[in-house]
């Protein structure tokens, strides 16, 4: 997937970074796209239950998923911090877990808020003009998934942990692990195998929570038996507060929080657009997000290794390396997004056949959709990757207030304002919706690049 010799830098301290990042992104890419599967076998089990059912579930997903990648923002705070801490001083295990120990904190804290609001989604659906019925589908799945919410988050902290001590292949095995783990759930549970009653889509949610334990329990047993982030014993004394910690993980974590849900909810929101445009477009709009999305897990590991590199170096004040690691995870991020970006425009009813029967008749009206909406994914898949490494850039400067006001800008006030008006008011409808969608994500890729090419004169290093 992500192979250095593909990509070849000069010789000198560019070579050694482009190494450095190469190696911690391929194991955070892959650890992301097969997070991505672990979603897609939920979707590839709920579509052959029925549109009615796939439509609930993408309504009810959008919702968890946007407050789950939120509170994983909020305590992605974590990550700046220890690269920084590790940057000053390379043993800095006492302040190392200090961090970890309130993360996981916080991951508890919010994580029971998070739930909490989940709780209200049926109302949601309904005042945003969905189905009754696909409303009333959509509330019994997260009455169940959102137990999944904690453990989540919880492992998003210790994912953040294990990478950031140069163990992020940790994160690729486990996330393989889930996979066989969430088949094995969604067959025996949604289609009632091994004598288990046949759940439909309550039984996707429940496969979901058994998942999220799964990798929590997974995480937890790999720091015990590995030597190294053994010794930073990050569960001891669990209970002792660090409240000037958890002070700075929130302060740079917030910001973080909100550009998540301002990106993740033109998203969201662009499903309930579809939801009101018709069944067939949300259908198709799903499966193209999911194609979408699974191809954006590259850059965005690449960003999170960004994170972690521009972070180590900010923490020991090199500034010509920090210039190294951002520049040179941004090459690599738009290298790769080209390659995705021609899968989509040459073969997408190749890659749409993974999760439905294209040639199925009673598919054509959702397949037809989802081809319109994949070759617009296509177009914006190098801006999306360039705003995600640039936004990572920023995050190991800590630098994330002003991006979140360019976030919020590009996404609501450029992008879901467009998808309004496309969608809603044009004969464009769902093609409408998608170009609001790229024009958001590109605005946000202008803003953020020029934000990280002028670090030095707005005194972020």
């Amino acid at each position: 997937m992500l192979h250095a010799a593909t990509l070849t830098p000069p010789a000198g301290p560019w070579r050694t970074e482009f190494s450095a990042t190469m190696k911690l992104a391929w194991p955070l890419a892959a650890a992301n796209l097969l997070q991505m599967l672990v979603h897609a076998v939920d979707v590839i089990f709920v579509a052959r239950l029925g549109e009615q059912e796939l439509a609930a579930s993408s309504l009810a997903i959008a919702l968890f998923g946007l407050t789950l990648w939120g509170l994983s923002g909020l305590t992605g705070a974590v990550a700046p911090l220890i690269a920084a801490e590790l940057g000053r001083r390379r043993h800095a295990v006492r302040e190392v877990r200090r961090s970890v120990r309130m993360g996981l904190w916080l991951a508890v804290l919010a994580g029971a808020v998070g739930m909490a609001a989940c709780l209200g989604g049926e109302r949601l659906m309904l005042l945003t003009g969905q189905d009754p019925k696909i409303a009333a589908m959509s509330g019994d799945f997260l009455q169940i998934i959102i137990w999944a919410m904690i453990p989540m988050v919880l492992s998003n902290v210790l994912r953040i942990f294990v990478s950031a001590l140069n163990r992020p292949i940790f994160a690729t095995v486990i996330i393989a692990s889930a996979i066989a783990v969430s088949v094995l759930a969604n067959w025996v549970l949604v289609f009632g195998n091994l004598g288990a009653p046949a759940l439909g889509l309550e039984g996707s949610a429940l496969a979901s929570v058994v998942t999220s334990l799964f990798i929590l329990a997974a995480y937890v047993a790999a720091i015990a038996w590995d030597r190294r982030l053994r010794r930073y014993r990050i569960f001891g004394n669990w209970w002792r507060t660090e409240w000037s910690r958890m002070k700075d993980i929130v302060r740079i974590g917030t910001p973080i929080m909100f550009t998540i849900f301002a990106e993740a909810g033109l998203f969201s929101g662009a499903a309930f657009l579809m939801g009101r445009i018709g069944p067939s477009e949300l259908a198709g709009h799903t499966i193209a997000l999911q194609v979408a999305a699974l191809a954006f897990q590259i850059p965005f590991g690449i960003g999170q290794a960004a994170t972690i590199r521009v972070g180590y170096h900010f923490g020991a004040g090199d500034s010509a390396a920090i210039a190294r690691a951002g520049w040179i995870a941004l090459a690599i991020a738009v290298a790769f997004s080209m390659v995705t970006a021609s899968i989509m425009l040459f073969a997408p009813l190749t890659v749409l056949s993974i999760y439905v029967d294209v040639d199925a008749a009673a598919n054509s009206a959702m397949v037809g959709f989802a081809v319109q909406y994949l070759l617009l994914a296509a177009i914006f898949q190098l801006v999306d990757a360039v705003q995600a490494v640039s936004a990572g850039n920023l995050r190991g400067l800590q630098d994330t207030r002003v991006p979140m006001v360019i976030a919020v800008f590009s996404y609501w006030a450029a992008g879901f304002s467009i998808s309004i008006w496309l969608g809603l008011n044009s004969s464009l409808a769902g093609v409408g919706v998608w170009i609001g969608l790229a024009a958001g994500l590109l605005v946000a890729a202008v803003l953020l690049t020029w934000r990280w090419a002028q670090r030095g004169r707005l005194g972020l290093v």
